[in-house]
């Protein structure tokens, strides 16, 4: 999956440049797909997602055997558990150029035993490669203060993100108003319903537990105050709220709280619509996105939500805090906190300059600092810079190619 939606489109871009090889574990068929797409290489590689020294020595054995055999200038790793196998892999292999890019740390959630294993993996993954490349500037800061490596081998690729935004991709004029109507029916969402999404894992490390909390609540004030209207005979009662969210369950890895998944199966209010690929069409139904995480490396989604056009209430957390400014193009509210997470989705709804502002800024604000092409050059740039630093100049190595 990071292959498919992580790093989209950029192995085709830099294929321009390389011979560029993709390795992931599997499906096959995701990696026959990703290969087809981004007319490149692929090899399978398993990578288990948790600690497992055996499977992880086996990886880094096969990992170590396919680059001996196809001598690659750079090997590039994404995520933490790639990174960790990759990096040592090539190292014991001798690739001169070793980066890794720092996305999102699972460890700042972790605690005791499993914590110290985590620092120790994330120390080792950074003396293996030669480059470290996190996606936000707090997530730079993060790796610094807690010693991880020295600043000297750290940097910040454009403004940040492993991808940047393809905002010609995620873009309004890409849904069409018969399509937006047709899913509206479908999910039964009426035209003055106002929609909270959620895009991403369903696990409690994304906020989802207080999510649906704060969202039942305001859910049952909205449901009193409708039932006062119509006994006033009013004829506006209050909007009525709709919390979409997108994405699959992770019943064993994180999983959510008993009562929250009871919330979600019994509310009408809260539709689960399970993954999608193509998530656009769900953000152009929806209002404001609610992106409550404890950890984030950059926060890719609410970079997306925004090309869209939706403001976004976000945790004080990496990167989500460097890509929404308070005020401007979102609300910023302290992690786990249920009550400030209710007060902003509140507010959100109940001050419609408050929100007309906000929605206004959401899309430009992410064209002018994250757009995908930028990322790319910037990359290609570093990748560049490093190997005329080797003394293996791209540029006359084409020449001698052709």
């Amino acid at each position: 999956m990071s292959l498919n939606f992580l790093l989209k489109g950029q192995l085709r871009f830099m294929n321009q440049y390389f011979e560029t090889l993709g390795v992931s574990s599997g499906p096959k068929e995701e990696l026959e797909a990703v290969a087809q797409r981004e007319s490149v290489e692929v090899r399978q590689v398993e990578m288990s997602r948790v600690i497992t020294p055996l499977k992880d020595l086996k990886s880094v054995w096969e990992l170590y055997q396919l680059f001996k055999k196809e001598q690659p200038a750079i090997v590039h790793t994404h995520t933490p558990k790639a990174g960790i196998v990759g990096m040592l892999a090539a190292n014991l292999a001798g690739v001169p150029l070793r980066l890794h890019t720092v996305a999102g740390m699972p460890l700042m959630e972790a605690t005791g035993i499993k914590r110290k294993i985590l620092d120790a993996v994330e120390k080792l993954t950074y003396a293996f490669a030669t480059r470290v490349y996190p996606i936000s500037y707090s997530l730079k800061d993060f790796i610094i203060d807690s010693g991880y490596s020295h600043s000297k081998k750290i940097k910040i690729l454009a403004n940040g993100s492993s991808n940047g935004v393809d905002t010609d991709f995620f873009n309004l004029d890409q849904v069409s108003e018969e399509k937006k109507k047709a899913l509206k029916a479908e999910l039964k969402i009426e035209a003055s319903d106002f929609v909270f999404v959620f895009v991403g894992r369903l696990v409690g490390d994304k906020g989802i537990n207080e999510l649906v909390k704060a969202f039942s609540v305001i859910n049952n004030q909205s449901l009193v105050t409708s039932c006062e209207s119509i006994a006033t005979k009013n004829q506006s009662p209050a909007t009525n709220h709709k919390l979409l969210l997108v994405g699959p369950y992770e019943h064993e890895l994180d999983p959510l709280q008993k009562e929250t998944l009871e919330a979600i199966d019994q509310n009408p209010n809260i539709i689960s619509v399970g993954f999608k690929e193509d998530v656009r069409q769900y953000f152009a139904i929806a209002d404001a996105l609610v992106f409550p995480s404890y950890r984030e490396g950059f926060g890719a989604v609410v970079a997306q939500a925004g090309a869209m056009g939706l403001p976004a209430i976000v945790t004080n957390i990496n990167g989500c805090n460097e890509i929404i400014e308070e005020g401007k193009n979102g609300l910023i509210v302290p992690p786990k906190d249920t009550k400030a997470l209710q007060q902003a989705m509140v507010k959100i709804v109940d001050d419609p300059n408050l929100y007309q502002h906000l929605k206004s800024n959401a899309r430009p604000m992410i064209t002018s600092r994250y757009e995908q092409n930028v990322v790319w050059e910037a990359l290609l740039e570093e990748y560049k810079s490093l190997l005329k630093m080797n003394g293996l100049d791209l540029e006359k190595d084409a020449e001698n190619r052709s």
